[in-house]
């Protein structure tokens, strides 16, 4: 024994050692592990690896976000929840290729070109200004895929798809032509969404709805002509007696192409005395709109059912000319009079009704929104500012009711936000009535995650009109369709639709606009109709929910290493009437099936509170300044921790939170990497039934933990991962095992049978832990990996491995576990006296401590083979007796009691043994044997 200097026993103490540091600084590591990452082509030695094991194959493919500004965080959460698909399928043992793309057309790009270069389009050559949005939609391809890398999606970033490659515009084009040779494109009259800002139509994914002040008019129509069932103006006492059909409307800018008035056949209507007339409208809604219009009602005067009205002629309150009144299943009784004044240029369900009985689609509307001369004395007003006139108009020619402002959700366009109205213009259509049942079977034969998708896309199919396709723009694809010069008919063939894909294919879509027509077809082409031999090029282009609708064309099947149809698409909840449904109908159409066997939709992305967020409300968290701060993998791991089958929530504190989860999963991975440091699995594993029981059912738990987390990602229930981990981490291990492992690993002899038990435990833990989280954690996961020791690792990155299959336990190991349930039932007893005897100052450390159990009969036949030195390293105490149980015990005592002997200086328990020599107290047993034997080992630090 020494005595000339205090001893120190970290000589002999088997102390953690271990370069991976504690605090992760995630945002300075992360880009060391991305330029790592493309130096040593991670991504594509995945790909070899999934060709070179021929693995089975799973395709995500990647919805085309839209190249324009910055990614915000629904953006981010989306392309997270995306990598952790195809990571975790690569690690379950799929070669799943990720080829991310961009949606490069279309109304936004122009209107950020128009906004910021001060241009008039309509002025400006086509080809330049297409050569401008190019520019434009490049640059921000550019942005998002370094925004998107930055957060530690792989993917073969490059060679994106660009729904502006003129492979992939000819590929499109091929599709549109497949449509029409099938006989589902026409050009048709009718009713779209026009945005008179812009100039252009809209799709219906293309609306957003919002609040909007509008006028509420209830106005009449004078009955001309009864047909013997209610008075008109034709009788003896002239207009005065006449019935006055009640409509009401909030757009009476739409009265001047009024051509109807509809009923619904089954309501009952009445004709009712008035200190305004004789008011024909809704049994039901007569008193409401009695007390609305602030008129007193007499005797009802008649009684009949909408049908029996049907062909009643009516004058129109501003013009010398017939509304018959017409019947339609789409009248209500929720608002207005149950009259519905019916414009079939300026409605869909109007232009319905309109259909079935031969009334003319008219819409006296310019696309600046104005009125044309066919609508005097309105002409050249703006539609807005021509309410006020007509409301004038109607109250002079005695035909208003009563006039008020409502606040209603109303249709706004999506990218400028001014509200938009239904047009009817000549547009080329995509007859979904064509193929709509084809379309409900094969939504009926995807898996949709959640379920209720399948509900809301098939809903929205079944109840959808006619697919409006073209658009008054320049920058995108164009709508492949020539005009006979002498007869205006159409020409669409397979020759020339033939001619139109070689022209794209070579010069890309700016071809169609710099090239005639004459140029294009085929030399001696013909009108089929005229014989004509001179032709004109439609200059509309299409929708772009037609291009990204037809990726799985243009993409999966001419990417060799894609497939169609593709395994799953993933996007938000408003692509069930977007991406979603284009691409459904474009692929059902043309092959008769769906394009994906799956479909993952996730919700929006709120504030803590709920609110949509916003940057008058202060609450916008934006993905980069998250990566600038804390790192990508707490973004991810947030993404991971949240259920995306609803809206999901983002704040400051809540990453703080994760923050926090993160930093115990960081230093769990740390005590597995510092106490494994001279453990060789090769050479030193234990067997597991040769384990110290506490070792095995950490082995054990870790396993049932990769059977869960692995069914898990398979469900694509990530929050269920997350929560597995977390509870892992900070319950099983940080909680328990790990402090109950110290002594033994600390203080027991290097390569002792006990502490090469306790690191076999933690090598598997280290190993599959780190491979679980990888998906999810993708750049902390790859640093524990890179810190294990090099022949010990497999691959040179975690992303490189796959899972290893988690044994089902046996049945005697079932039982095993299902008797530590008890053990660990006792232990929190333990934990609890403990703490009570702390409070108490009956004790410090728990390692001053002895315990006398008494335990219940079942409790003391779980505990039975443990021996005293097993029980006081899992309860962390230095001696524990175990008493005989009594019957008719309901519970386990745990008396506490100041443990006897004095305290060992390196493993910090009392013993009996513990003495004094020279002023020095000597170790323990046990730690004495082990100073006696062990050689010098280089200090290691904690």
């Amino acid at each position: 024994m020494e005595t000339n200097e205090k001893l120190d026993y970290r000589e002999t103490l088997q102390l953690p050692r271990t370069d991976f540091p504690m605090r992760a600084n995630l945002s300075r590591r992360e880009p060391e592990f991305l330029r790592r990452w493309d130096e040593e082509r991670m991504y594509e030695r995945l790909q070899e690896l999934g060709r070179a094991q021929n693995r089975p194959v799973f395709i995500l493919h990647d919805g085309p976000p839209y190249a324009n500004g910055d990614i915000h965080i629904g953006t981010a959460f989306n392309k997270i929840l995306k990598d952790i698909v195809v990571r975790s399928h690569s690690m379950a043992g799929y070669h799943a290729p990720y080829v991310p793309g961009w949606d490069t057309h279309g109304l936004p790009i122009e209107h950020a070109i128009i906004t910021q270069k001060k241009i008039d389009r309509h002025a400006m050559d086509p080809v330049e200004f297409r050569r401008l949005c190019k520019e434009y939609a490049l640059h921000y391809v550019g942005v998002h895929r370094e925004q998107f890398r930055r957060l530690g999606v792989w993917g073969d970033w490059e060679n994106p798809y660009l729904t502006l490659s003129p492979e992939y515009e000819a590929r499109q084009i091929e599709v549109f032509g497949e449509m029409a040779r099938r006989g589902y494109i026409y050009r048709g009259k009718k009713p779209v969404y026009w945005c008179a800002h812009c100039e252009t139509a809209l799709a219906e994914a293309e609306i957003e709805y919002h609040d909007h002040r509008s006028p509420s008019v209830y106005f009449t129509f004078v009955v001309t002509d009864g047909k013997g069932v209610v008075p008109d103006a034709g009788g003896p006492e002239g207009e005065a007696g006449a019935a006055l059909v009640v409509a009401w409307t909030t757009t009476p800018w739409t009265i001047p192409a009024n051509r109807a008035v509809a009923l619904h056949p089954d309501y009952v209507y009445v004709l009712v005395d008035s200190d305004r007339g004789r008011l024909l409208l809704a049994e039901e809604l007569a008193g409401r709109v009695a007390e609305e219009a602030g008129i007193r009602l007499g005797d009802v005067l008649g009684k009949w059912k909408g049908k029996e009205l049907e062909g009643i002629v009516t004058r129109h309150p501003l013009y010398d000319r017939e509304s018959p009144l017409v019947l339609g299943e789409h009248v209500t009784l929720e608002q207005g009079s149950g009259c519905v004044h019916t414009a079939p240029g300026h409605g869909l369900e109007d232009y319905e009704v309109g259909m079935r009985y031969g009334l003319e689609v008219f819409a006296p509307v310019t696309g600046d929104g104005r009125f044309t001369d066919e609508a005097p004395p309105y002409g050249g007003m703006k539609l807005g500012d021509a309410n006020g006139h007509i409301i004038n108009d109607l109250e002079r020619g005695r035909r208003l009711l009563a006039k008020d402002e409502i606040v209603h959700q109303y249709a706004h366009c999506w990218r400028c936000r001014n509200p938009v109205y239904f047009r009817a213009t000549e547009q080329w259509f995509a007859s979904v009535d064509g193929f709509r049942e084809e379309a409900l079977q094969a939504i009926d034969s995807v898996r949709w995650i959640p379920h209720w998708g399948r509900d809301r896309i098939g809903n929205m199919v079944a109840g959808r009109s006619d697919w409006c396709i073209s658009r008054q723009r320049v920058w995108g694809v164009p709508i492949p369709i020539f005009y006979c010069r002498d007869c205006g008919q159409h020409l669409i063939d397979d020759e020339t639709i033939a001619a139109v894909v070689a022209l794209v294919r070579e010069q890309g879509s700016d071809g169609w606009f710099k090239t005639d027509a004459a140029d294009i077809l085929p030399a001696g082409k013909r009108c089929p109709h005229c014989g004509g031999s001179e032709f004109d090029k439609e200059m509309d282009t299409m929708d772009v929910w037609f291009d990204s609708g037809s990726s799985h064309a243009a993409v999966l099947e001419e990417r060799p290493e894609l497939r169609w149809p593709a395994d799953m698409y993933l996007e938000g909840s408003d692509q069930h009437r977007g991406w979603f449904q284009s691409s459904l109908l474009t692929a059902v159409a043309t092959r008769g099936e769906a394009p994906y066997r799956a479909v993952l939709t996730h919700g929006f992305v709120m504030d803590e509170q709920g609110r949509k967020m916003s940057k008058s409300l202060g609450n916008v968290v934006e993905p980069q300044k998250v990566v600038d701060e804390l790192g990508a993998d707490i973004l991810r791991l947030w993404a991971a921790s949240v259920d995306y089958r609803g809206d999901v929530r983002i704040s400051d504190n809540i990453l703080r939170q994760l923050a926090e989860v993160y930093r115990r999963i960081r230093n769990t991975a740390r005590f597995l990497l510092g106490n494994t440091f001279d453990f060789d699995p090769a050479r030193d594993a234990v067997p597991l039934e040769r384990m110290r029981p506490i070792d095995r059912w950490a082995v054990l738990r870790v396993r049932e933990l990769s059977r869960r987390a692995q069914k898990a990602y398979a469900d694509f229930d990530y929050h269920v991962v997350f929560h597995q981990v977390q509870d892992f981490c900070a319950v099983d291990m940080g909680g328990f095992y790990l402090d109950a492992l110290k002594d033994r690993l600390y203080c027991h002899g290097a390569a002792s049978p006990e502490r090469r038990s306790a690191q076999t435990a933690l090598w598997e833990i280290l190993i599959t832990l780190t491979k679980l989280i990888a998906p999810v954690l993708a750049f902390t996961a790859d640093e524990i990996w890179q810190h294990l020791p090099e022949h010990a690792r497999e691959q040179p990155s975690v992303h490189l491995t796959t899972w290893d299959p988690a044994p089902q336990p046996t049945a005697e190991e079932a039982a095993f576990m299902e008797r530590w349930e008890r053990v660990l039932a006792v232990r929190r007893e333990v934990t609890k006296a403990l703490e009570e005897a702390r409070v108490s100052k009956l004790i410090g450390a728990s390692t001053e401590a002895a315990l006398r159990l008494r335990p219940t009969p079942e409790d003391a036949e779980a505990l039975a083979g443990f021996s005293p030195a097993e029980l006081s390293e899992m309860f962390i105490v230095s001696a524990v007796v175990v008493e005989e149980p009594a019957a008719g015990r309901s519970a386990t005592a745990v008396p506490v009691e100041p443990a006897p002997g004095q305290k060992c200086e390196p493993c910090w328990r009392y013993h009996g043994s513990v003495g004094q020599a020279d002023e020095h107290p000597t170790p323990c047993g046990r730690c004495a044997d082990v100073r006696a034997g062990a050689r010098a080992r280089p200090r290691a630090g904690v």
